[in-house]
């Protein structure tokens, strides 16, 4: 929801914004007859119903009763929290460079981050960039060393080594970043037209924490049919622990959920 357009979802060969993909789903739902309940959920309970296993969702104002649970919260990438940030996220602030990397060909852009995902991003991004400076806070990476020898390679990467980024500069869209060295307290600024952020994830899913099994960070760790490891609750996308995060992905999760939840009920 954070990106303006999505690249890279199948049948749009020139994308689609973000917000009609989510409306022409919606309405899909809509005409299979899903009925749509806007509630915040606080925990799920199991328990048993005619003699049968059943869980109770319990919502902010409301509870409601199932025999099967599909979790599909999704999941919220960490900010910097630096002046400019959210007031320019759609605007050439982003949080996923194989979402929105078409959208900077021949752009000049900033990757923030040191680890696995920020490197793998910043090598993807310049098939599309025309330079990308990729500023980490410390001199080593937390990346696997292929990675980072792969981006001290790479003609198109510029290393911003011991620094960190200050603030997101621009009116109307990204127009620089300030950006301070740690060691020497040195301010530069760096012109661009992105700025990609890459220091985590983390899950919305805190709610099912005493239910399901999750990993350190919070995700919910699920087998290939998205069974968690509570019987008849599953989890689908962001939510759940996995390699790659998109909305191709999540959506086929949600099929398998959907089947697996299925088969769940017809055999009790």
């Amino acid at each position: 929801m954070l990106s303006p357009d999505i690249q890279n979802f199948p049948g749009f060969p020139s994308g689609i914004t973000t917000t009609e993909l989510i409306d022409r789903m919606k309405q899909q739902a809509d005409e299979a007859g899903v009925k749509i309940e806007d509630a915040e959920v606080t925990a799920v309970e199991a328990g048993q119903k005619d003699g049968k296993p059943a869980f109770t969702v319990r919502c902010v104002d409301r509870a409601l009763e199932s025999r099967t649970v599909i979790i599909a919260t999704g999941a919220t990438w960490k900010h910097l929290g630096v002046p400019g940030e959210e007031k320019l996220i759609g605007k050439g602030v982003s949080y996923c460079g194989t979402c929105d990397g078409p959208l900077f060909r021949n752009k000049e852009i900033v990757v923030v981050g040191g680890g696995d995902h920020a490197l793998e991003d910043a090598l993807y991004l310049t098939t599309y960039a025309s330079t990308v400076h990729l500023v980490h806070r410390r001199q080593a990476f937390r990346a696997a060393k292929i990675l980072e020898e792969k981006v001290r390679a790479n003609p198109k990467i510029t290393l911003v080594l011991d620094s960190v980024v200050e603030e997101i500069v621009g009116s109307a869209k990204v127009e620089a970043v300030r950006i301070k060295n740690v060691k020497t307290g040195a301010v530069s600024a760096q012109q661009c037209q992105g700025v990609f952020i890459f220091v985590g994830i983390a899950p919305s899913a805190g709610f099912a924490k005493s239910i399901v099994k999750t990993d350190d960070a919070g995700f919910i760790l699920t087998d290939d049919a998205m069974q968690t490891s509570a019987r008849g609750i599953y989890a689908a996308g962001d939510c759940r622990r996995k390699v790659l995060y998109q909305v191709i992905n999540g959506c086929g999760d949600g099929a398998v959920a959907a089947h697996a939840a299925h088969s769940y009920l017809i055999n009790q």
